[in-house]
C-alpha cells in the first residue's frame, strides 16, 4: 500500500501500511471521503507526520479526534487553519502559554509552527465527518497511531510526551517510561480546566526545561 506520508516516518510505518487492519481502514476512510464531507481535507490527513519529521521530533502530544467543524481541522491535534476562530481547548492551551512562559496571545490557531520544530500533534483519529465527532473511532486509526507511539518510544530517546485528560493518559502503557519524560495533566477543555485540572500545569515551561537538560533545542511555543 503506498500512504503518502513524509519519507522519514515510512521505514518506521511500512510494516503497519501492509497489515489487513490497514487495508480495511484505508478502503473505509476512502468510501466514506466519496460519499460524505469529512475532515481534514485529504491531503492534510497525515499532516502531522509531514511537518514533524522522524528525525526532528521532540515533544508528543495526544489529541482524540478530529475538529469536525467546516475549515477547522488542518491534519494536526487542536490546530486551526488561518483566520479560523480558536476553539476553547486551544484558547486555554495558548491561555497556559501565556501565564506559564509570559508569551502573548497569539493571533492565529495554526500549530504548523510548533510542529515544524519537533512537535508531533497526533490524534488518535486521524479522519472525522462533518458535525459527527467519533464518527470515524474504532475502524483502525486507533491501532495506527498507538503504532506511531510505540515506534517513537522504541527508536527515540528523550522524547516528551504530553498527556493530556483520561484518555490521552492511557497511552502511557505504550511509552518506556525510563527513557522519556512524560507529562500529565487535565484536559484544556473547559469542562476540565475550569474545574482545576489544567491551568497552572507549566507544562511548556518544564518541556523545555527538559530538552535544555538534554541539550536539545528548547520549542518556541
Amino acid at each position: 500500500m503506498n500512504v503518502q506520508i513524509d519519507e522519514s516516518w515510512k521505514q518506521y510505518l511500512q510494516p503497519e501500511f501492509e497489515k489487513p487492519y490497514f487495508e480495511q481502514l484505508t478502503e473505509f476512510v476512502k468510501q466514506e471521503y466519496q460519499t460524505q464531507t469529512c475532515y481534514p481535507k485529504g491531503k492534510e490527513i497525515f499532516a502531522a507526520f509531514d511537518h514533524c519529521t522522524f528525525e526532528n521530533l521532540k515533544v508528543v502530544i495526544i489529541g482524540q479526534d478530529p475538529y469536525h467543524g467546516p475549515n477547522q481541522a488542518n491534519g494536526l491535534c487542536f490546530s486551526v487553519h488561518d483566520e479560523i476562530a480558536h476553539p476553547p481547548s486551544l484558547i486555554n492551551i495558548f491561555k497556559e502559554i501565556e501565564t506559564d512562559l509570559g508569551k502573548p496571545y497569539p493571533k492565529s490557531g495554526n500549530l504548523e509552527r510548533w510542529a515544524d520544530q519537533g512537535v508531533l500533534l497526533l490524534n488518535a483519529t486521524l479522519t472525522v465527518r462533518a458535525h459527527q465527532a467519533g464518527s470515524h473511532q474504532n475502524k483502525g486509526w486507533e491501532t495506527f497511531t498507538d503504532a506511531v507511539i510505540k515506534t517513537v518510544s522504541e527508536h527515540k530517546n528523550d522524547v516528551v510526551f504530553l498527556l493530556w485528560g483520561g484518555f490521552a493518559k492511557k497511552k502511557v502503557k505504550l511509552i518506556d517510561t525510563q527513557k522519556h519524560h512524560v507529562l500529565t495533566s487535565g484536559h484544556p477543555s473547559p469542562l476540565s480546566a475550569n474545574r482545576g485540572y489544567w491551568f497552572g500545569n507549566q507544562h511548556f515551561s518544564q518541556c523545555n526545561t527538559f530538552l535544555k537538560s538534554k541539550d536539545l533545542e528548547t520549542i518556541d511555543w
